[in-house]
């Protein structure tokens, strides 16, 4: 068994219950970083403040989505890694939806 193809171990492990829990919990940190950044930009004297809170906002949220799928990766979670290809998708639509309603 020790010679499975990462895909066939990709499609037969199952998922950690607690898995949604670390998820939760990983958000945490993300959350305090952008409360930061967000009265960071707003004491700058910028012109686009929306353009540079809503890129800031994607990018935290993508790298966190990019973590988990380099961990469902390590852990062979084929649904953890499509959850944050999925996620990182939906992301870079909404922030360029975003952005063309800012401008």
């Amino acid at each position: 068994m020790a010679n499975q193809s990462k895909l066939s171990r990709l499609l037969a492990t199952t998922r950690d219950p607690n898995e949604i829990q670390d998820w939760i919990f990983s958000l945490t940190p993300l959350g305090i970083a952008f409360v930061f950044f967000y009265f960071l930009v707003l004491s700058m004297d910028i012109a686009n403040k929306a353009q540079v809170l809503i890129m800031g906002a994607a990018a935290g949220i993508a790298g966190l989505q990019a973590y988990w799928v380099i961990r469902g990766w390590r852990k062979d979670h084929i649904s953890t890694i499509m959850f944050g290809l999925v996620s990182i998708a939906v992301i870079v639509g909404g922030v360029a939806l975003a952005l063309n309603i800012v401008r």
